[in-house]
């Protein structure tokens, strides 16, 4: 029936027994949506490798016990075929088959023939005489009554001389047989059983049975010993790997020999585990410097916000000091106002801006800065002077934004004349060198900075700030470059400074493809040291590194 013929059929009933249970049964859908397949349980890897240990050592039995079997059959086959190839009966036994008188009684005496032969004549007119010469009382080979009949029956021989398998007279045996020629156009018929042939073939099949049980029984036994030993490092990643979702992130995968599969293994998820480690650690380092970046960020606001709030109120209270209040408010105002124009500038850099790659001559760029410096506090001595102590001012160029460098030198200047007495004096020098351990721009003993290290012997322009104040610590150098840290711990507002300076200057010379770095002793002074990559170098000569000068945190550079 059709669709549509379907559709109607339905239609109707439910029409005409809308409330009764025709109607019901005819709102039911035709067939029911199948069920969903249910999954089967997959296997463990333990199981699946036992079982295909078992069944290839068992193939392999069979293979070996089916070659074995055949080979034996064949072997036997040809042991009867040369038996009865090289038997031949005699003329006068074919006279006394003809003869009809029978046999002398010792041709049937036993010992005659040799082992179970049994021989059958055909007269010369290829009829099957009754008379036979047999060893034992077993029925003998089922023989048709003649010539015509048994050329027919045998086919086609597989032996040399048309040697054939024919079945028993009676009972499920079978013989060997080969017909010879005899005198006056007779032929016999000569035929060994198979019976022992059968017997050790069966025998056979029943050892290769038993052997075949027992070879599947202990290779599933001897398997599961071997897989479970071959699988024991993946039990112990798992039984770690376990470990380590608790909550041990330190513990690691202790099979890691290179030369074994499950070696590698352990040695790749060790790395990923390493990693996966480090990746968490950053996290809850930029967490935690996340919450300290809010923390501080209110801590800054708060203080000013409180003074404004204290100061308008004592504007509104007291007309007199309403100038003043007026004039404490400004500075306040100010300086939230610097400290917003400093985060946003951070939040901008971080976002890795483009800066403009021009030409900057850093010698001007220093010299202008130290000028303005030294206008700002006119009783500290700030010098600007060569890299090399004993060479010349030369100029030093890099690829960059001017503006930008400017801004970093200004920060250092700032820094050093805001943390030093107001009589310490600042050294600034300038010159091109190329990257090493006592030179800047790679990693080195009492040297802090937030960037990563650049290649070792590379050129590169230097500009170094140094003063001969108390110097900083170790613990505390290391945070130096962080985002509102101060040296203070209380927080002192008294120097100004909202703690972004050197983030932005570190921020920027990272920008710029170059590094902030800070080499300080305690009680040594500190020098603030920025690599850039050269432009051009004014000395193709690379300079010598000399000792530490007593009294300054920074080397002096002999050319």
């Amino acid at each position: 029936m059709s669709n549509a013929g379907k559709t109607a059929t339905g239609v109707n009933t439910g029409a005409t027994g809308a409330t009764g249970a025709t109607g019901a049964t005819a709102n039911v859908p035709d067939s029911a949506p199948d069920s969903a397949p249910v999954r089967r349980r997959p296997a463990s890897l333990h199981r699946r490798l036992t079982w295909g240990v078992t069944l290839l050592a068992t193939a392999a039995v069979l293979a070996v016990e089916i070659v074995t079997f055949v080979g034996l059959r064949h072997w036997l086959l040809e042991s009867v075929d040369r038996s009865l190839t090289s038997f031949c009966p005699p003329a006068q036994v074919f006279r006394d088959a003809a003869s009809g008188h029978g046999f002398p009684s010792y041709v049937k005496s036993p010992g005659v023939l040799p082992a179970d032969f049994r021989i059958h004549f055909y007269d010369s007119d290829g009829r099957l005489l009754s008379d036979a010469i047999a060893e034992g009382t077993a029925p003998g080979p089922a023989l048709p009554p003649t010539t015509d009949a048994l050329a027919a029956a045998e086919g086609p021989g597989t032996g040399t001389e048309n040697v054939v398998s024919l079945p028993a007279a009676s009972g499920d045996g079978s013989w060997r047989t080969i017909v010879r020629p005899g005198p006056d156009d007779m032929r016999a018929v000569v035929g060994l059983p198979l019976d022992s042939v059968r017997n050790t073939l069966r025998n056979m099949l029943l050892a290769d049975a038993v052997l075949l049980v027992l070879t599947a029984a202990g290779a599933f036994v001897g398997a599961r010993w071997v897989v479970r030993l071959g699988l024991l490092p993946l039990t112990r990643m798992e039984r770690t790997a376990q470990r380590i979702t608790v909550g041990n992130l330190d513990l690691r995968l202790p099979d890691t020999d290179s030369r074994t599969e499950t070696g590698r293994l352990g040695g790749v998820l060790n790395t990923m585990l390493d990693r996966l480690q480090s990746a968490l650690h950053e996290r809850e380092a930029s967490e935690a410097r996340l919450r300290r970046f809010l923390d501080d960020m209110g801590h800054e606001l708060r203080t000013p916000l409180t003074a404004v709030r204290g100061f308008a109120e004592l504007a509104s209270r007291h007309e007199r000091q309403s100038a003043e209040a007026h004039r404490l408010i400004s500075q306040n105002a100010a300086r939230m106002s610097l400290l917003v124009d400093d985060m946003q500038l951070l939040a901008k850099l971080d976002q890795q801006p483009t800066y403009r790659a021009e030409p900057v001559d850093l010698l001007s760029l220093a010299a202008d800065a130290v000028s303005a410096a030294a206008l700002g506090s006119p009783s500290r001595g700030i010098h600007l002077n060569p890299l090399c102590s004993e060479g010349e001012l030369e100029v030093v160029e890099t690829s960059g934004d001017a503006h930008r460098l400017r801004q970093v030198i200004d920060n250092l200047l700032s820094n050093a004349c805001r943390h030093t007495p107001p009589t310490t004096p600042i050294e600034v020098r300038v010159g091109a060198t190329r990257t090493a351990p006592d030179a800047g721009g790679v990693n080195a003993p009492h040297r802090a900075s937030p960037t990563p290290p650049l290649p070792t012997g590379v050129p590169v322009c230097v500009l170094e700030v140094t003063d001969e104040g108390a110097g900083l610590p170790p613990e505390e150098a290391r945070q130096i470059f962080d985002r509102f840290y101060r040296a203070d711990p209380s927080r002192s507002r008294d120097r100004g400074g909202s703690g972004l300076g050197l983030s932005i200057a570190a921020t920027i010379a990272q920008g710029h493809g170059g590094r902030l770095e800070l080499d300080t002793w305690s009680g040594r002074g500190c020098t603030f040291r920025l690599v850039l990559p050269i432009l051009r170098a004014a000395s193709e000569a690379g300079p010598a590194v000399t000792p530490v000068r007593p009294g300054s945190a920074g080397p002096i550079r002999r050319c």
